[in-house]
């Protein structure tokens, strides 16, 4: 079922415009996005074809079905909360019968855990992308070799200098573990017995040092040490970083760039939005979707805080949230027979108005 099925057809119960524009956050290249609900013909919902939720390839237009809908708005799914309480000049139709959803009646302290909770994430996000932004990883990756290092007198030098500086190649030498001695070996190497070591490391896509079979009387020339944990690390990292570059917004990544305050701005804002929402929800019992501060908000967006000062300042909001949540009244979660009764009576008088 597409988008243009549900409107081709009558399923739509409710059509909204969401994100920045219904925030009062957006700006002059902000997209303009849909969300809304549907109901399933009977048939549908009945039988094998029952379909929660139908969407653009971007997910720029976002439609639930009336029985996913309800369970996320139980659920108290932030979203879903704002999609029920859109702002009435944002509203682009909307059914006689989702009158009957009142917002009342799903509000509950699980808000704190949805919306804050979220926020939160969020912040733990945006200090592993101000980590990535502000330690890039080469895209030439490195190898074990990289990871060696040869003792000398009290302390050490980088295989790489140690190699060049005796005119050896790492496919020389040989390697033989030391006992008791984790990640620690001797290193040998003959100049008239070439090809009868197996290297340091077989190639570059190696996982682990190869060791040779050295005949007892031979004697090592050098100590190497490598840092395997550290290579572990490296390689793990290495991977999320360039998982990372593949698969980011690079037009936010520019504007987070540009402003030099090396985390992603437009996350940020939406984190405040959601803790300022948190503190209404539980304090006013209100969903307020329309952000009043909106100045504010778009100084987040456009980097004019330090990130440091913003990890403070969310901070201090989580307190407040803390502090409100311990006296608030609200239910501590919706009634579940609430939610099933007006799904059940919505899906009832739709398809009793359509035989």
């Amino acid at each position: 079922m597409t988008l243009q099925d549900l409107k081709d057809n009558n399923l739509i119960l409710l059509e909204c415009i969401s994100g920045s524009k219904a925030y009062g956050l957006d700006i002059a290249t902000s997209d303009t996005d849909y969300k809304g609900v549907f109901i399933l013909p009977e048939h549908s919902f009945l039988g094998l074809d029952y379909i929660p939720q139908v969407s653009d390839e971007n997910n720029d237009i976002v439609f639930y079905e009336l029985k996913r809908f309800i369970e996320l708005l139980y659920l108290n799914n932030p979203n879903i909360l704002e999609l029920l309480n859109t702002p009435a000049d944002k509203v682009i139709y909307k059914h006689p019968l989702m009158d009957l959803i009142q917002a009342e009646d799903f509000l509950s302290k699980k808000c704190k855990d949805t919306f804050a909770g979220y926020a939160q994430t969020q912040i733990k996000k945006a200090r592993g992308l101000n980590k990535k932004i502000s330690n890039p990883i080469d895209k030439e990756k490195k190898s074990i070799l990289d990871f060696c290092y040869i003792i000398q007198g009290q302390g050490s030098i980088s295989l790489h200098q140690w190699l060049k500086k005796n005119n050896i190649s790492q496919e020389e030498c040989g390697l033989i573990n030391i006992p008791h001695m984790r990640d620690i070996y001797a290193l040998f190497y003959h100049p008239n017995k070439l090809n009868i070591y197996n290297g340091i490391i077989k190639n570059e896509f190696s996982l682990d040092v190869q060791l040779s079979s050295i005949p007892k009387e031979e004697n090592p020339i050098a100590t190497l040490s490598f840092n395997k944990d550290g290579y572990i690390k490296y390689c793990k990292d290495y991977k999320n970083y360039w998982s990372w570059v593949e698969k980011r917004n690079e037009a936010r990544y520019e504007n987070t760039v540009s402003h030099g305050k090396n985390y992603d701005s437009k996350n940020m804002m939406h984190t405040f939005r959601l803790l300022d929402m948190a503190v209404e929800i539980l304090r006013d019992h209100s969903v307020n979707v329309h952000r009043k501060n909106r100045a504010e908000l778009l100084d987040i967006r456009n980097g004019e805080f330090e990130y440091d000062e913003l990890l403070i300042k969310a901070e201090e909001k989580i307190k407040i949230i803390n502090q409100i949540y311990s006296s608030c009244t609200l239910p501590e979660k919706p009634k579940k027979e609430k939610a099933e009764k007006v799904l059940i009576e919505i899906r009832k008088r739709w398809y009793d108005l359509n035989k």
